[in-house]
């Protein structure tokens, strides 16, 4: 497919925004294939400039439930003839439609930022799974619409609904590492039953962030969920097509070293923040190269049900219409 036709100012603003936004995602999006890396800056651009309308939101103004209803009006722009002036809203608008990504997608994913501004508890560990499936896998979602051509023995629900085991694997890794800060920033996401069974109260969390065994061991159970997903996302690398399955490999290593990290650190992730060396990543990049080979996924985990808190979205991208 030939590059997308953006202009010079939404392409420069699309990969200035991903530069400067996110080190990580950034660094992620080199090993991309040449051919998803301006889509992939232009998918970004749009989530920056979403969550920090929701983030920046002015109270006076009707706060973050009104930056909502704004964002909103701006999808149906996005998602009509005529996106408006903004060029972050001309870039989203011409890879949607490229790359026939449904509008659910993006709508669900405005809704988690939303979540996050109202600062909402999650009660279980499928309350926080319906969060990750909002705020990463929607990404996951829309990078795998960029990604085609596919691997035609593997129907694009089963490619999706691998897609959203990675992002909420590494959407629990993220929890798990930033417990500390964000208890500091008054925002607990591990879910409060398991808080209660290891007799921890939120709100003391909250005033007061202290490592400790009981904390320790829910920090872990939340690892151990996102080695499970983990697992059942790399049957889905192998449905991808070869020129981007380094990529994804890579980032699913990297960030599932946090968790090993973590676990070094006896499961304190409120004394101190776990990091990846630039060696240990440089290494795990390597090791990433072998995904290009071809390889057959275990059955089992290739076949895994999609996560009922994602199922909705894994629909709307497998039924989606346009190119694909």
């Amino acid at each position: 497919m030939a590059e997308l036709a953006l202009s010079p100012e939404e392409a420069r603003l699309c990969r200035d925004l991903l530069a400067a936004g996110s080190k990580s995602f950034h660094a992620a999006s080199l090993l991309l294939p040449r051919r998803m890396r301006l889509p992939a800056a232009a998918v970004y651009a749009f989530c920056r400039v979403a969550d920090d309308a929701i983030d920046e939101a002015d109270p006076a103004a009707g706060g973050a439930a009104a930056a909502l209803v704004g964002l909103r009006q701006r999808l149906d722009r996005i998602y009509s003839a005529d996106p408006g002036a903004d060029p972050v809203d001309r870039a989203f608008h011409a890879v949607a439609t490229a790359y026939g990504i449904p509008r659910a997608v993006p709508e669900a994913l405005l809704e988690g930022f939303h979540w996050d501004a109202t600062g909402r508890d999650y009660r279980t560990i499928d309350e926080v799974r319906a969060y990750g499936v909002r705020v990463a896998s929607t990404v996951g979602l829309m990078m795998t619409c960029l990604m085609r051509p596919r691997d035609p023995r593997w129907d694009l629900a089963t490619v999706h609904a691998r897609a959203c085991d990675l992002g909420v694997a590494m959407q629990l890794t993220n929890i798990a590492r930033d417990v500390g800060e964000d208890a500091r920033r008054g925002r607990v996401y591990l879910p409060l039953e398991w808080l209660a069974e290891e007799g921890l109260d939120p709100r003391a969390l909250r005033d007061d962030p202290r490592p400790s065994p009981a904390l320790a061991r829910v920090v872990e159970r939340l690892l151990a969920e996102a080695d499970r997903l983990y697992a059942r996302a790399d049957a889905g690398v192998a449905m991808l097509p070869w020129d981007v399955r380094v990529a994804i490999r890579a980032a699913r290593l990297i960030y599932a070293e946090i968790g090993a990290v973590i676990r070094r650190r006896g499961g304190d992730s409120v004394t101190g923040r776990a990091v990846t060396s630039r060696g240990r990543k440089a290494w795990l990049a390597l090791r990433s190269l072998g995904a290009v080979l071809p390889w057959r996924p275990s059955p089992l985990l290739a076949s895994a049900p999609v996560l009922p808190e994602a199922a909705a979205l894994v629909a709307a991208t497998a039924g989606r219409t346009g190119p694909g």
